[in-house]
């Protein structure tokens, strides 16, 4: 009876002890097998479209990299770009981030604003990328970031809207206001176009007339009052005879239901802004590049990239993130995921993903492509699209246009503003 005892309360022992101690081992094993993970921070701007391939890509980099975690960031341009100027000054960047091109020199001018992504090139195949294209990541000699996709302003046109009023895609100046000539009686412009767009626009007109360039290779202003007074007469008159609205009056909208036949805009916003055009039935063409002849086309005309990756110099996990940095622009995840979205990608292992998939096709695709068969587009300075600048542009132009002063003394006081922010 005893040793029965005895025997029923071992059985009860093992019954409660032995799980328990296995349960033990096991959490212990769970524990130890989770790796100790390193939080990074990515930053970008973006529409929906965007941000969902991103955190998509993001989930995939974080299982391929279980030790890495992610904290994303990301919002529309203007925001980001408003609170990336607080979180340069007072150095709380991300630390891996989606930059703006004019941002280099803004925040970087010697070269010391960003990582030297060349001190972590063990973690980024940066061979991918020819030494042009790294060009534009350099400051004072130093890689601040790498390049996306490259980017231009381009012309594109409504060939259903030129069809109806039998007028071919212009490839001049004068075809465009005689293309305003057949189509003012209906309301229609042959263009309209953004502040910027129309800005860059015309300092090809400008570049084009005078044989002049904008600036300097050292970043000097080259245009004097004149080549001014020619933009500002420009604008006037393609106002005048209704070659396009005042870019104050310029509505998106008005390209979805045709009452603009073309427009002017980057590389990677062909998508953004003609893909409900092309809903609707239309047919959308890449014109070739506005010029005085059709062999002139492209002088005058600038490219930049459409925007770039880059490190904080205040990254406190340098290594993590140029692993981060490696994904975004050279992984087959990434790549298939955001396709031309960014524009064609740089990276020549992401554009051959998108090659074997049958992804490089389309209006964006057609716009990157005469791009990087022109071999007359410049560099853009980061000047160019200086806010103040297009600012004083408008104003001039407006001042003329509302008959407070006359384009001569509007360009002399455009000329001198231009000469004060360049000095600034």
């Amino acid at each position: 009876m005893k040793k029965q005892k005895h025997q029923n309360l071992y059985k009860i022992l093992t019954f409660c002890i032995l799980p328990a101690l296995f349960t033990g081992c096991s959490e212990q094993q769970i524990v130890m097998s989770q790796p100790e993970q390193t939080e990074i921070t990515l930053s970008w701007w973006g529409n929906d479209t965007r941000t969902e391939y991103t955190l998509e890509a993001v989930q995939k980099f974080q299982k391929l990299h279980p030790d890495i975690k992610v904290k994303c960031n990301y919002s529309e341009w203007s925001g980001y770009e408003a609170r990336s100027r607080v979180q340069m000054v007072s150095a709380t960047e991300a630390d891996v981030m989606q930059i703006n091109f004019s941002w280099l020199s803004q925040y970087s001018p010697d070269g010391k604003g960003y990582y030297n992504i060349e001190e972590v090139a063990d973690y980024i195949d940066l061979s991918n990328f020819s030494d042009d294209m790294l060009e534009y990541g350099r400051k004072n000699g130093i890689l601040n970031a790498v390049p996306i996709a490259m980017n231009a302003e381009t012309l594109y046109i409504n060939q259903t809207v030129y069809e109806k009023y039998h007028l071919p895609v212009p490839q001049t100046w004068d075809e465009l206001f005689q293309a305003a000539d057949v189509m003012k009686k209906d309301g229609v412009y042959p263009i309209g176009a953004a502040s910027k767009s129309i800005w860059l626009y015309f300092i090809t007109y400008a570049e084009q007339a005078s044989g002049k360039s904008f600036l300097t290779p050292e970043g000097k202003l080259n245009f004097s009052p004149d080549e001014f007074q020619l933009m500002i007469d420009l604008y006037i008159r393609m106002i005048q005879e209704k070659v396009m609205p005042q870019v104050e009056y310029f509505d998106r909208l008005n390209i979805d239901n045709s009452v603009y036949g073309g427009t002017v805009a980057w590389v990677s916003d062909a998508v953004n802004y003609l893909g409900n055009a092309m809903e609707n039935g239309n047919t959308v063409v890449v014109a070739d590049y506005t010029a005085f002849s059709p062999e002139q086309s492209g002088e005058g005309w600038y490219a930049k990239p459409a925007s770039l990756y880059a490190i904080s110099v205040n990254t406190e996990h340098p290594k993590e993130s140029a692993i981060l940095l490696d994904f975004l622009l050279n992984s087959q995840e990434m790549a298939l995921l955001q396709g031309i979205e960014k524009g064609v990608p740089l990276s020549t292992s992401a554009r051959k993903a998108l090659e074997t998939e049958g992804m490089l096709s389309g209006l964006q695709y057609e716009a990157c492509v005469k791009m990087e068969e022109n071999s007359k587009l410049s560099q853009i300075h980061p000047f160019m699209e200086n806010a103040d600048i297009l600012a004083a542009f408008i104003d001039a132009c407006n001042s003329v246009l509302y008959e407070k002063t006359t384009s001569q003394e509007a360009a002399r006081d455009l000329y001198q503003q231009a000469l004060k922010l360049l000095r600034n």
